[in-house]
């Protein structure tokens, strides 16, 4: 199985609303790219889209900037809520139904989560991992005598996409 992982790219950062720190969940989803990160969803777009076969299922994180992101490569996906800001790597894998599934899966979402996903399954423990925004990390699953071995098949930065 592929599953590729596509942080999605520079979106608006929050503001400081009266000094308060606390993590407001609605005002994160909406918030949207910013022009750069329409350039770099756009030029990774190109590059998946050169690469992934029409039968790969999209997975999208309902927050604005994933879903923008998503948008780029003009292929029909579908949101899951479980691939949220707040996911777990759990979570994200039983949406992915790895290492199972039969067709690739692309999952755009967010950091910390993708990090540690891509830790997880190439070193077996939860390490945090850094995914650029924008940059997309294809994971490939393999069956091999000794069981199933997970290989790093490609980590392409936006700006080499």
């Amino acid at each position: 199985m592929d599953l590729i992982l596509w942080r999605h790219a520079q979106a608006v950062m929050l503001e400081d609303e009266g000094g308060t720190a606390a993590f407001d969940l609605a005002r994160d989803l909406a918030r949207p790219l910013t022009p750069k990160g329409e350039r770099q969803a756009a030029r990774m777009a190109e590059w998946l889209n050169q690469r992934l076969p029409d039968t790969t299922r999209i997975l999208v994180s309902p927050a604005r900037r994933t879903q923008q992101t998503a948008e780029a490569l003009g292929r029909r996906f579908r949101t899951v809520d479980a691939i949220n800001p707040l996911a777990s790597v759990d979570d994200v894998l039983a949406a992915a139904r790895w290492p199972d599934a039969r067709e690739p899966v692309l999952i755009v979402g967010h950091q910390p989560t993708l990090g540690l996903l891509a830790s997880r399954l190439l070193t077996g423990q939860d390490q945090p991992w850094s995914v650029r925004k924008g940059a997309a990390w294809w994971l490939r699953s393999r069956e091999r005598e000794g069981g199933e071995q997970v290989v790093l098949h490609a980590v392409v930065p936006p700006d080499l996409a």
